[in-house]
């Protein structure tokens, strides 16, 4: 019977409460939306933080108030983003008329004492709200971040969208020592429509991505949309961990908007069907090589 990590990301860089006024900004309301899904049987939060209008930001200070009301309350594993959004404090205007995600304010989302933080080792564009930003993680950014975490005493979640990330940035990295084994790589898949350079979910592209992964690997799957239900069910059948959440995925049926709680519920439900147990906390840190709290 294996242990799987449910990660719930609560919140994300891009949806807004217009869409969902479930989705939970300010730190109060993601603290409670944690500790709710924290019940349901998840291990691992997956943080971003918005500003007091909603906008998106890595600010550390926010971070903090975040990590703080979350540890008072449970002791899920913090993970904060450092890929921000595509908004706010993350935006920076080009000449060209493009925008570009602030690589500096990046780096603010392991100032907060979290003990994950994602590392997104890589360059593409994100198309949002009719701007195109560029977010530019050349091989001098992915080793400023990685020395960062490294320096912090922060295990990175790898994050990854398509082959081409796990086989370039990601295991440069991890040959060089950025991190300690198991790796853990989170598949992000069905972000093609939005991130340039993403991968549709399908069973194949999965499959042939967890077959590239570094050996002593470990993987969580996120799908994004209607690909989160069909993408974590596959990673939890093929032996891997699972991401769900708002970040991901506004709805937990057809025009049924969600709740986070809702989400990791149900996805604890198909974890016991298969004959899995959702990990605890504890567990989880066992499994990734974490300090105890």
């Amino acid at each position: 019977m294996a242990k799987v990590i449910v990660t719930v990301a609560p919140t994300g860089g891009m949806a807004s409460k217009a869409q969902n006024p479930n989705l939970p900004t300010q730190p109060g309301e993601i603290a409670e939306s944690v500790h709710k899904s924290w019940k349901e049987g998840a291990a691992i939060a997956a943080l971003h933080a918005r500003r007091p209008d909603d906008e998106a930001t890595c600010n550390d200070e926010i971070y903090r108030d975040i990590n703080r009301r979350i540890r008072e309350r449970c002791d899920i594993i913090l993970n904060n983003s450092t890929g921000g959004g595509s908004s706010g404090d993350m935006l920076v205007p080009r000449p060209d008329g493009l925008f570009e995600s602030s690589f500096e304010e990046r780096l603010k989302g392991c100032e907060a004492g979290a003990e994950m933080a994602t590392f997104d080792g890589m360059t593409f564009a994100d198309v949002h709200g009719g701007r195109e930003i560029l977010v530019v993680t050349t091989p001098s950014r992915c080793e400023a971040l990685a020395k960062r975490m490294q320096e912090r005493g922060i295990k990175p979640e790898w994050e990854v969208f398509g082959p081409q990330h796990i086989l370039q940035d990601v295991t440069r990295l991890i040959e060089k020592g950025y991190d300690k084994p198991p790796y853990y790589i989170n598949m992000v898949l069905g972000a093609d429509k939005g991130f340039q350079g993403a991968m549709p979910y399908s069973h194949d592209i999965l499959a042939a991505m967890i077959r590239m992964l570094p050996p002593q690997s470990i993987f969580c799957v996120s799908g994004i949309g209607p690909a989160q239900l069909p993408a974590t069910t596959q990673a939890i059948l093929l032996g891997g961990h699972v991401r769900v959440g708002l970040e991901d995925n506004n709805y937990y049926s057809r025009g049924q908007l969600a709740t986070n709680e809702q989400l990791v519920a149900r996805t604890v439900r198909i974890i016991t069907e298969l004959n899995h147990e959702p990990a605890s906390p504890a567990e989880a840190r066992e499994i990734l090589g974490l300090k105890a709290v």
